[in-house]
């Protein structure tokens, strides 16, 4: 099997953050950023509902051969999107909001996408 191309693996991105998306906006938040970058990096989703903004990053999967979304989230990667959530609220006027960091780990199959939500995963 071929290794995937950049432009199939950011539609695979694309589908897991929209899935992703759609558990949140079910249960009441509203998108605020999507893919929100700075020179730290990239943010996937900050959302919003009433007083708490959450910082969720978003891992898709197609197949169980590199673990699960939850297990991808490094302790590196939590510093990063930690000061990538601080850079977001300097310039956002969040600052007196709850934060909360999320993981959302989407199994993309041939049935659709399977959302496990990990709520203050960090």
């Amino acid at each position: 099997m071929s290794r995937p191309t950049t432009d199939e693996r950011t539609a695979r991105g694309r589908a897991g953050e929209d899935a992703a998306l759609g558990v949140y906006e079910r249960r009441g938040f509203a998108l605020v950023a999507r893919n929100w970058r700075c020179h730290l990096g990239e943010l996937d989703l900050v959302i919003v509902r009433r007083d708490l903004l959450v910082f969720c990053e978003v891992k898709t999967r197609s197949g169980p051969a590199f673990g699960g979304g939850y297990e991808a989230v490094t302790w590196s990667k939590r510093r990063r999107i930690r000061n990538l959530a601080d850079a977001y609220l300097e310039r956002s006027g969040f600052e007196q909001a709850r934060v909360r960091f999320d993981v959302a780990s989407v199994w993309l199959g041939a049935r659709g996408a399977d959302v496990e939500i990990f709520e203050d995963a960090f």
